[in-house]
């Protein structure tokens, strides 16, 4: 089965708690903090493979999760840091965030990698604690949470050529004919449900990957028929072949079936406009082709090569090949980015207005919600006085007893975080 388009769930590894220890050693008095770091939490990390064409492991498979990293010891030793989680993906994989459609990485090349979902930095130990003021703390972080992300995988396919038009115009046929790929064929529209890939081999041994996608339909880059479920593989390839049932044998007009097309794909992504393009005028061993290939040349305004084939005949194919070879001759791999950046980066100071956020629960309770204030409460150790009165002191720099005031909260009112509840005291 082929699979293009499937939404996972991806989480970095938490980082390892920082420890509180001391020294114990006989001769050594007074010996100090000895609480080492925790290690650093695995990254989720893609990585391609060339020899992976679909998505099929994700259809299986839907959560990925790094290791955490190892806790603090004592003797100030560091955890150990988790080693990364790589998941290999096929040439062509377009990583997107799910909830806010940014593309988080455009994977094309092999042995390319992209960070999906951070680790988490490991919690400090009582060891980094120490000060002058304070030289024997007890406290110590937890570990900072890994990044957690629901993400979209879409696959486009990285083939050379890619074959287009309306449904059963003979693309299939056309694969079939001069590739070893055997896709299903037959008289009725949408056969092909999805693009079948084929190696091509012309006379003077020059080989290149053709893609039979399947059949377009007016309204496609809306979404109409298949539409954008493979409108997408379009964008990797390097020269369109555009087949045409030249004998109209469904009784459209060839030449308006082009113009349909090629709209389509222009309405899709205007840089298709400067991709190659060569013209497979199909089916011209049936009655009245060569009066509608006549007809199709006189009407045809862009230079576009064309070729009068028969799939059935097998006429013409090789030439049409020999001008697929001689252009991708002509122009260079491309393996630029769907989403380029550009070079020149302005920074600008964008306050976060996700530190946290008030609201009330029917009961009456003042709830705290939002990432920075959870991340700060995830890395308090509850079990020491000393993290706990660090945690208040974190919490009114950041305004939120201010906050609560203007909020209407009196002592002893209720303030939950998470599944925890706290009670609010002046």
């Amino acid at each position: 089965m082929f699979v293009d388009q499937v939404k996972v769930y991806v989480k970095g590894g938490d980082g390892g708690n920082g420890l509180v220890a001391f020294r114990r050693e006989k001769y050594v008095p007074l010996g100090g903090p000895a609480g080492g770091d925790g290690g650093n939490g695995g990254d989720v990390i893609f990585e391609v493979d060339e020899g992976l064409n679909t998505l099929m492991d994700f259809r299986y498979q839907r959560h990925f999760k790094a290791q955490r990293g190892e806790n603090g010891m004592s003797k100030g030793q560091h955890g150990k840091n988790s080693s990364p989680y790589v998941i290999p993906v096929p040439p062509g994989t377009t990583v997107k965030d799910a909830d806010t459609g940014e593309v988080i990485a455009d994977l094309v090349e092999h042995k390319q990698q992209s960070v999906i979902a951070r680790g988490g930095r490991g919690g400090r130990g009582n060891v980094r604690f120490a000060t002058a003021r304070n030289p024997a703390p007890e406290m110590a972080e937890n570990g900072e949470p890994g990044q957690e992300r629901e993400i979209q995988i879409e696959l486009k396919l990285i083939a050379d050529v890619g074959l287009v038009g309306f449904p059963s115009v003979g693309k299939s046929t056309l694969l079939s004919v001069v590739s070893a790929a055997k896709p299903k064929i037959a008289d009725y529209h949408f056969t092909t449900l999805a693009p079948n890939l084929g190696v091509v081999e012309t006379a003077d041994q020059r080989s290149f990957v053709m893609a039979d996608l399947p059949g377009l339909i007016e309204g496609a880059h809306e979404g109409v028929g298949l539409g954008h479920q493979f409108l997408r593989h379009v964008e990797r390839t390097r020269v369109i072949v555009h087949v045409i049932d030249m004998a109209a044998t469904e009784g459209r007009d060839p030449y308006e079936d082009y113009l349909t097309i090629n709209q389509e794909l222009f309405e899709y992504d205007k840089r298709l406009k400067e991709r190659p393009q060569i013209i497979a005028a199909n089916k011209m061993d049936m009655p009245g082709a060569e009066e509608q290939l006549a007809t199709f040349k006189e009407r045809l305004e862009e230079e576009y090569p064309v070729f009068p084939i028969s799939t059935l005949t097998r006429n013409g194919l090789s030439e049409m090949l020999f001008e697929v070879a001689d252009t991708l001759a002509r122009i260079p791999k491309d393996t630029t980015p769907l989403e380029e950046k550009e070079e020149r980066v302005v920074y600008r100071y964008e306050k976060d207005e996700t530190d946290y956020t008030i609201t009330r629960d029917p009961d009456g309770a003042f709830v705290l919600s939002g990432d920075h204030i959870e991340k700060l409460f995830k890395m308090t150790d509850f079990n020491h006085d000393e993290s706990i009165r660090r945690f208040s002191r974190q919490m009114r720099g950041l305004g939120i007893d201010d906050a609560l005031r203007k909020r209407g909260a009196k002592d002893g009112d209720t303030v939950r975080l998470l599944d925890h509840e706290f009670e609010f005291v002046e």
